[in-house]
């Protein structure tokens, strides 16, 4: 599990120990270097030859970025730092020269110019223009991102800014978001512990530049902003250096991996059965959206449930079961409801049944998840056990609805603050979804899972989501009216298994919902076996993951 930490935590975190004299910024620094090394390695085949380009602020994060270019000089790597400040880190500054590192000061030709050097600044700092800077940057195998840390508000300004901007300009449109070795013949731009100018707490992006970033080095603990959208697609891929900080037991927000969800998938023993597994009850599709039933109850069978029971019109049963003739068609009792997939409000008819499973799951206590047509007539007030999941146009209305005034631009900029607010006025767990899936949930528990490839952005891939998610709801009813945070994580775990079964079904290209919920099975058997021979006959809740492996750190509550 990968743990996103609040900028205040963090410093509280260093406070003592650098109160006892640790030296956090060199520990930092070697392993950034070290990071960086691997990459030249994967690049390039080896590190000696390389360049590398350290674009430097005034603050620690510049001094970062020099310590590292001292390490990687020290290596046999041609280091240039392009300072945007006359005054960077003095002792970042004297190491990387030591270590035969080069450093000048990018300055703007069309910009007023100091008449002299003010006070503070270093006189060894030899001018570029901008233009050479951004070039050197474009020619260098890596570029260091430097220029703004934690403690920075906004996209760089000034002479950082331009720098930023022409540079950004340069790479549009070229990969920056997966493997280093993807584009061989361009720089790959490593952020120092965050892409400058990023909302490091709520990952909101300003109004300016930000220089996208194939790797985020972070120090101490994930930074929100690494995690969250928008900012989350700036960073690229984020790895921790780990520096011993006593950190909070409880992070602002947490990123699901893979032996996470094995822990937490349910698994059946021995002396299971069906009703035992869980039945998931599934009212979806009208005559004029049937493939939205037959697709979220393939979902629900693939991803393992005990058992379906179908709740609508004949016309619509007839195609779920020829398609999953396992499904029983009709009421019965449930362990978890599924709602609204392919519902249009305006059939009466099955309007009113989704109305019937929310009033059910709500008076007696069974998990429900809450799709599409469910959202238009869902009550204000639900519980924890209910799981909401809407895109951001449908989240806009379903808070529009509540009073709020916001439309679905609003929420793709600040989904977090969305998100949250509708888990404030109703109760409920939300599962916001987009390429950066986001989830909140009872007792502040927040998830962001960016584990899908743009080739979901396809139509159905929703209901099969929704089908996954009322399959872990119905299997684990009990531990999620026993522990409501524990919704939060299911809704998590659906969205990585959700994004897995794309790379299986089709890796690398383009997918069908249909195929998409037929990868499952194999998604989920590889998710498994990282727990081993040994699988407990009732699984663990939210406050017994405590010991892994296989169970993660404690969940977010």
């Amino acid at each position: 599990m990968i743990l996103g930490y609040t900028a205040d935590d963090v410093r509280a975190a260093e406070q003592p120990l650098l109160a006892r004299g640790v030296p956090l910024m060199q520990q930092a620094a070697w392993g950034l270097a070290a990071r960086v090394a691997a990459e030249l390695t994967e690049r390039r085949g080896r590190v000696r030859g390389a360049s590398v380009v350290a674009l430097v602020g005034a603050g620690d994060n510049g001094g970062d970025a020099l310590h590292a270019g001292a390490v990687l000089a020290r290596r046999g790597v041609q280091v240039l730092a392009v300072c945007t400040t006359g005054a960077p880190h003095a002792e970042g500054l004297a190491a990387l020269r030591r270590a035969g590192g080069r450093a000048v000061r990018a300055v703007d030709p069309d910009g007023p110019g100091p008449s002299g050097l003010p006070e503070g600044d270093d006189p060894g700092l030899a001018p570029v223009w901008l233009g050479d800077a951004v070039a050197e940057a474009y020619a260098a195998d890596v570029v260091l991102d430097g220029l703004l840390g934690i403690g920075g508000r906004g996209a760089p300004r000034g002479v950082a800014g331009l720098l930023v901007g022409l540079l950004s300009d340069l790479l549009a449109g070229e990969e920056v978001a997966g493997s280093a070795a993807a584009t061989p013949d361009r720089p790959l731009v490593v952020a120092v512990d965050v892409p400058s100018g990023a909302g490091v707490d709520d990952g909101a992006l300003p109004d300016g530049p930000v220089l996208p970033a194939g790797l985020t080095v972070t120090f101490g603990g994930a930074k929100p902003g690494l995690l969250l959208p928008p900012a989350s697609r700036r960073a690229g891929r984020v790895e921790v250096v780990d520096l011993g900080l006593p950190l909070p037991e409880r992070p602002a927000v947490a990123r699901l991996e893979a032996a996470d969800v094995a822990a937490l998938w349910p698994v059946p023993g021995p002396e299971d059965h069906k009703y035992s597994r869980g039945v998931l009850g599934v009212v979806a599709g009208t005559p004029a959206y049937p493939g939205a039933a037959v697709l979220t109850v393939s979902a629900a069978v693939l991803a393992g449930v005990g058992m379906v029971r179908y709740v609508g019109p004949a016309e619509v049963a007839a195609p779920v079961l020829a398609a999953r003739p396992e499904v029983v068609a009709g009421k019965g009792r449930v362990q978890a409801w599924l709602l609204g997939p392919g519902v249009d409000p305006g059939h009466a008819k099955q309007a009113k049944r989704v109305r019937r499973g929310i009033d059910e799951a709500l008076g007696t206590g069974l998990p429900a998840v809450l799709d599409a047509g469910a959202l238009a007539v869902a009550p204000r007030d639900l519980a924890p056990w209910c799981v909401l999941t809407p895109h951001a146009g449908e989240l806009a209305t379903l808070l529009g609805r509540l009073g709020e005034q916001v439309d679905r631009a609003g929420v793709e900029a600040e989904p977090l603050r969305w998100a949250r607010r509708a888990h404030e006025l109703t109760g409920a767990t939300v599962l916001l979804k987009g390429s950066t899936t986001v989830v909140v949930g009872a007792g502040g528990a927040v998830y962001a899972q960016a584990d899908a490839p743009g080739w979901l952005a396809t139509a159905g891939s929703g209901d099969v989501l929704a089908g996954v998610l009322g399959a872990l709801l119905a299997g684990r009813a009990a531990d999620v009216l026993e522990d409501p945070p524990l919704a939060a994580a299911l809704a998590a775990a659906a969205a990585l298994v959700h994004g897995r079964a794309a790379g299986v079904a089709v890796p690398g290209g383009p997918v069908s919902a249909l195929a998409l919920a037929h990868a499952l099975p194999a998604t989920v058997a590889d998710l498994l076996l990282l727990r081993g021979s040994r699988r407990p006959r009732r699984q663990p809740t939210t406050s017994q993951l405590r010991d892994p492996p296989p169970a993660p750190p404690p969940l977010l509550y």
